[in-house]
């Protein structure tokens, strides 16, 4: 029906990434899908002004669900962000969420960043 159509097309106008424009700071991988549905993709989130990782999630989970979009976390940790260099690395854990799949949120950096160098790690620094 033409929910899922609205719905659908809410998913793709999400961007994939949305962080800061530089420094060291959180982050989170959340997964967006459909209420009820199996259409579904993964985001990466982070900035400076999150104190802790769930400030990130508390502040999209109403704004997905204002779209018909239910969301979870899969983990996070921290990007650091160099943008002089073109550098970012993807660390770290969250004491909530765990850890993200580092390499997940990388290869989702990599089409809006190119030109960077992203590398990521296991490491909790």
């Amino acid at each position: 029906g033409n929910i899922i159509t609205k719905t659908a097309s809410a998913l793709a106008k999400i961007p994939d990434v949305e962080i800061d424009a530089d420094g060291t700071f959180k982050y989170i991988l959340v997964r967006v899908k459909v209420k009820d549905g199996s259409l579904g993709k993964d985001i990466v989130r982070g900035t400076k002004s999150a104190q802790y990782h769930n400030h990130i999630f508390d502040k999209i989970s109403p704004e997905m669900e204002a779209l018909g979009l239910e969301c979870e976390c899969l983990g996070g940790g921290k990007i650091e962000h160099n943008s002089q260099d073109k550098k970012m690395r993807v660390f770290g854990e969250s004491t909530a969420f765990g850890k993200a799949d580092h390499s997940v949120s990388a290869e989702k950096l990599k089409p809006v960043f190119s030109g960077y160098e992203i590398t990521w790690a296991d490491d909790k620094k």
